[in-house]
């Protein structure tokens, strides 16, 4: 990393009210250089793992994407909200009868793969408007369902009309829409009150920083580590640095592509009868 920006990867544990968008902001002062970005969102709410990339490795975050979250959170019975967590207006209070095993069968269903509709207090954007920004305003806009996959929602404890959880779902997932559908299911409603995210795939909150004090990143090379790998001989890593088609290396999914000497040229995908980059890594100054 000498001679230049920093870059690689940070893994940061976000605290309570701060944004994610304030945290890659701590991020870049702290590390003073702009090009910062983040996997997976965490409501202000939320606490927890957030990984960051720094340089040229913001271009490999979204290969993240469906790589599985872990939570342990808590959610109340009896009440519901308007953003489906404690930051929300109550709108409706019911009384609660469900037994721990009633409960534990409703978050059983939602395991699997299913259809969820994201929330209206949510940054998911619809005809280029974020819907919590038209719910602030008012304004009533639903995104598309969208398919999800949970893991795992197991019931951890209760304390009266608290239910503590773990779950790990696929990304796209809102784990305070699950919470309210377990209420639903329950006919007493629920919101979400606490939320921490100790994993991402092989990533773990136990190595996360603050967002000020967030360390030396590393080598870039990590956030690539859960995709499958090929080695290039010489020839074929010059043709891949330039962004040529590769052969195809019978690999569902994208794959990472590196060089003889270890460096991570690009990430490509198989596309019938050739392999085409999704992202090729310019050489570092």
């Amino acid at each position: 990393m000498s001679g230049g920006p920093p870059e690689g990867v940070v893994l940061v544990d976000k605290p309570p009210g701060m944004t994610s968008h304030d945290a890659v902001d701590a991020v870049r002062r702290a590390l003073g250089t702009r090009k910062v970005g983040h996997a997976g969102t965490l409501d202000p709410m939320a606490t927890g793992l957030l990984v960051i990339g720094v340089g040229r490795a913001t271009r490999l975050l979204r290969f993240l994407g469906e790589t599985p979250k872990t939570y342990e959170g808590t959610f109340r019975l009896g009440i519901e909200t308007s953003t489906l967590d404690a930051d929300g207006e109550v709108t409706r209070t019911r009384a609660v009868e469900a037994t721990d095993e009633a409960i534990a069968a409703a978050m059983a269903a939602k395991v699997g793969t299913s259809e969820q509709t994201p929330p209206a207090f949510s940054a998911v954007k619809v005809g280029g408007r974020k819907l919590y920004d038209a719910a602030r305003e008012g304004d009533v806009i639903e995104a598309a369902s969208r398919p999800i996959t949970v893991d795992r929602f197991d019931l951890v404890g209760r304390r009266d009309d608290e239910v503590d959880f773990l779950a790990v779902v696929g990304g796209g997932t809102y784990v305070r829409v699950l919470a309210a559908d377990v209420g639903a299911a329950l006919g007493c409603g629920a919101h979400l009150t606490r939320l921490r995210r100790t994993a991402i795939g092989t990533f773990s909150v136990d190595d996360a920083a603050p967002p000020d004090r967030p360390g030396t990143p590393a080598p870039l090379e990590v956030a690539v580590a859960h995709l499958p790998r090929v080695d290039l001989d010489p020839d074929e890593a010059l043709a891949a640095s330039h962004g040529r088609v590769l052969a195809p290396a019978g690999i569902a999914g994208p794959y990472a592509v590196f060089g003889p000497g270890g460096a991570l040229v690009g990430i490509w995908l198989d596309r019938e009868v050739n392999a085409k980059p999704e992202v090729v890594l310019a050489r570092r100054e």
